[in-house]
């Protein structure tokens, strides 16, 4: 392969990687905030009761529960798909940009931008479906 086709693969992985990276740094501040983290220090607990009770979807942050499991892999997933769609946006932007007036690069970049939104608007519906599945019949079993 050719530097230049991985180019774009390279972005897309840093800028996925960029955006991403902040969800794992797990800092705690000096006071007591609303969230309770309690005792235990593992991010992952952490992590589960910040999304949980009054501060989430989720009735209760057990990480035993299946509910819990599939919540956090769903709202994961559509969360990545949905940054992936955005980057392919600005992708799509900087190559219409930088079509010089090459008119088959710009409607490759149309198509692209086309698509992608598209895609966007899929992984949009999908998160609301899920919340409405969540909140209206998930959390009244």
């Amino acid at each position: 392969m050719k530097l230049k086709s991985l180019k774009p693969i390279f972005t897309l992985l840093l800028l996925t990687a960029i955006m991403i990276l902040p969800y794992f740094v797990f800092a705690q501040s000096t006071s007591t905030g609303s969230v309770n983290t309690g005792s235990s220090g593992n991010p992952l607990t952490i992590l589960e009761n910040i999304a949980s009770g009054e501060n989430g979807p989720y009735t209760k942050a057990d990480e035993n529960s299946l509910l819990t499991i599939i919540g956090l892999i769903i709202n994961g997933a559509l969360g990545l798909l949905g940054v992936i769609f955005i980057a392919l946006v600005i992708l799509a932007g900087y190559n219409w940009m930088t079509a010089a007036g090459n008119e088959e690069a710009v409607k490759k970049a149309q198509n692209t931008i086309q698509h992608a939104l598209i895609g966007l608007i899929i992984v949009l519906s999908s998160w609301a479906i899920w919340n409405f599945i969540l909140v209206n019949i998930i959390e009244r079993l």
